[in-house]
């Protein structure tokens, strides 16, 4: 059996996690889905069963985070799991050309929006108290950001395995997981598309085709169907393809190309949101359906998959792509020097 093969069959006999709300259990399932797709020369360190298990169970953290009540890590937290696109060109703004910092979109899109009010329902402060309805959602920001933080973990356990002492390597690698195991949280909230829409819990607006306005529907697609369905990563991962990293080509108008490609991957996602309504309006999610049409099942396990192979291109770039940390490397040179003194 190869390497590969070997972790696939470690991931279904150690990682056979409870049934959750598929809050959790989802981005579970997209976290092992990245780490089965990971190639034999990523470290191995991830790979054994406590590592991955943490791997897994990290996937939650964002959202225990909005358990918290207190308002700063309300507004932090909350815009970093969606984007709205819908409102970009409300704002004046081209999805697909975002800036890829954060505050200078922030400062782009306040501009567009007081430049256009007419296009933006009047927001209830009642409904507002942490301030996250006046903006669109912060989701391509976030990953990237993860990235570069990954990249920099990766760097300097690079470094530390070169001259660092055993107990170093080891905090390194811990890092290495745990933001690993977070970024997937929000790379897997790009996979759902109700994530990427103002449609994110039932339809908005002008709505020709009358589609559903239930505000349970992002729910149910996000836990009730998986739960009844009984989808989990078993049954995936023989459908899971080796991982590719992305392309880190420059682009002519100097955005980094992580963030391009990880806005791209969203903006897939917001081309099936009226299809993913078409099919609960065709009743291929309902509960009762289960079982007598695939269409629905397809279309959530498809998603899945999708949030695996990019996370796991992402994590495969940033260790690819990460160098010596030079800082770090004097620093230990000059430790070393010091500590060979008489």
């Amino acid at each position: 059996m190869n390497t590969r093969c070997t972790f696939i069959f470690a991931l279904v006999t150690t990682l056979a996690a409870p049934l959750w709300a598929w809050d959790y259990t989802g981005h579970r399932m997209v976290n092992e889905l990245a780490l089965a797709a990971l190639p034999a020369d990523f470290p191995q360190f991830v790979r054994t069963p406590a590592q991955a298990e943490r791997i897994a169970f990290l996937s939650g953290e964002p959202d225990r985070w909005r358990n918290n009540s207190d308002l700063p890590i309300k507004q932090y937290n909350s815009l970093d799991h969606y984007l709205d696109i819908e409102q970009l060109p409300d704002a004046g703004i081209d999805p697909l050309q975002v800036p890829d910092l954060r505050y200078v979109f922030v400062t782009q899109f306040a501009s567009g929006r007081a430049a256009h009010p007419e296009n933006f329902p009047a927001i209830d402060p009642a409904k507002n108290s942490d301030h996250t309805r006046e903006w669109p959602g912060l989701l391509p920001w976030a990953i990237t950001e993860y990235y570069g933080k990954l990249k920099s973990a990766f760097s300097y356990l690079k470094t530390f395995e070169q001259a660092g002492t055993r107990e170093e390597i080891a905090n390194a690698q811990a890092n290495v997981i745990y933001l690993m195991g977070v970024m997937g949280h929000y790379v897997g909230d790009g996979a759902q598309p109700l994530h990427t829409t103002v449609h994110h819990n039932g339809w908005v607006g002008n709505n020709p085709h009358g589609y559903t306005k239930w505000p349970g529907l992002h729910s149910w697609i996000d836990g009730g169907f998986i739960a009844k369905a009984g989808i989990d990563t078993a049954q995936l991962l023989p459908r899971v393809t080796p991982t590719q990293p992305l392309d880190l080509t420059m682009r002519p108008d100097g955005r980094n190309p992580v963030f391009v490609a990880t806005v791209n991957y969203i903006a897939a996602q917001n081309d099936l949101v009226e299809p993913l309504y078409a099919l609960e309006q065709a009743g291929k999610f309902k509960a009762e359906n289960i079982g007598k049409t695939t269409e629905g099942r397809e279309f959530i396990t498809g998603q899945l998959l999708k949030g695996g192979e990019m996370l796991s291109a992402i994590w495969l770039t940033a260790w690819r792509n990460a160098t010596e940390d030079s800082y770090l490397a004097g620093q230990l040179a000059k430790r070393s020097a010091a500590d060979s003194q008489p």
